[in-house]
């Protein structure tokens, strides 16, 4: 019986320390970023795999993103149109194409690729939003949206306004 309580113990301490030594994802870092962009602004540097919210002054908060996959990439200028909160997902054409099985709406949830936040850009094909696959961050993994952490998505919708400019950049 002893032994047994002991494992248990030990057991949980080891766990408590892999959790408490594994790495997580940090708010978003302040970094030197090109003055040439307005307060607000929102650049996105698919080659980096980062997207910059600009605060002014020559400084901008850097998040790790997830971008399109070959041939899913794009560029250009865009606005945030429409901001929503837990999201319900509608798979597009290019994604049903490829994933016949998928239901034609994704509920809010665990399941849900959106994540918690979705800010949808005005050509309405593209959002920028959270993810189910946090080891997507980092990767050319989606169909051209901006996959970001979960609590970076929240924390960056908190700050974004309809209408706020969106830059796409290799």
């Amino acid at each position: 019986m002893r032994i047994s309580h002991l494992r248990k113990v030990l057991a949980g301490a080891v766990l408590l320390a892999a959790f408490a030594f594994a790495p997580a994802a940090v708010a978003g870092d302040t970094v030197a970023f090109d003055s040439s962009y307005a307060a607000g602004t929102i650049v996105i540097k698919t080659g980096e795999r980062k997207l910059y919210y600009v605060t002014g002054q020559g400084q901008a908060i850097r998040y790790p993103i997830a971008v399109g996959m070959p041939g899913r990439e794009w560029t250009g200028t865009n606005t945030v149109a429409r901001k929503e909160v837990n999201p319900t997902w509608q798979p597009p054409a290019a994604v049903r194409a490829d994933k016949p099985g998928l239901p034609s709406l994704i509920p809010p949830g665990p399941s849900n690729p959106l994540g918690p936040r979705a800010m949808v850009l005005a050509w309405g094909e593209y959002a920028i939003h959270g993810t189910n696959k946090r080891s997507s961050i980092g990767t050319r993994a989606s169909y051209g949206c901006i996959r970001m952490y979960n609590e970076h998505v929240v924390e960056l919708f908190d700050r974004v306004s309809v209408g706020t400019p969106v830059v796409v950049l290799r």
